[in-house]
């Protein structure tokens, strides 16, 4: 490769890694081919970009990034799994994955700006799906409304009951007299 083309690589992946919301490095020693499509495959599914790269090209596109933290992890062959639009998935499809291959391991990666060693990249991938978490957010705020509403008609129709009382034991005088 000449030296205007890793040029041009070094700034692109430069670019890539300071827009990501999550970078994760994997060694993908010992994949054969149709493993190595089978990820891209899965991964681009997610939106997300799967780039073997050189370790020296890594380094110098790594400069001014958060990916700068997980330089001592660029050695070997490593891949770089790069997220712009969900942070999880990544961890998600690359732990499923490399259950079934062991031949892939993950290093670390770089999530929100947050390094993250291979148990944290553990944690993250058992987290519930986007949407699931969405849903869970919405039905926890909509829990304190919902019980203000309970709250509001409880005295609404207490308030109610009060007024029949008063109205029966009114009827009640009436007819008395």
């Amino acid at each position: 490769m000449k030296r205007s083309e890793k040029e041009k690589v070094v700034e692109a992946l430069h670019e890539k890694f300071s827009r990501a919301r999550a970078v994760l490095i994997t060694d993908f020693r010992g994949l054969d081919m149709s493993a190595m499509n089978e990820l891209r495959s899965q991964l681009r599914g997610a939106s997300v970009e799967y780039r073997v790269v050189k370790n020296t090209l890594m380094t110098r596109a790594a400069d001014g990034t958060d990916m700068t933290l997980l330089k001592e992890h660029f050695f070997g062959p490593c891949a770089v799994a790069l997220s712009y639009e969900d942070p999880v998935a990544p961890a998600m499809i690359l732990m499923k994955f490399s259950e079934d291959n062991p031949a892939l391991e993950v290093k670390a990666g770089v999530v929100e700006g947050q390094v993250v060693d291979l148990a944290g990249i553990k944690r993250l991938s058992k987290l519930p799906p986007h949407e699931v978490l969405l849903t869970q957010l919405v039905s926890l705020m909509n829990a304190p409304v919902s019980g203000l509403v309970m709250v509001l008609s409880g005295v609404l129709r207490n308030f109610v009951g009060v007024l029949e009382a008063i109205k029966r034991q009114k009827e009640d005088a009436r007819t008395d007299n």
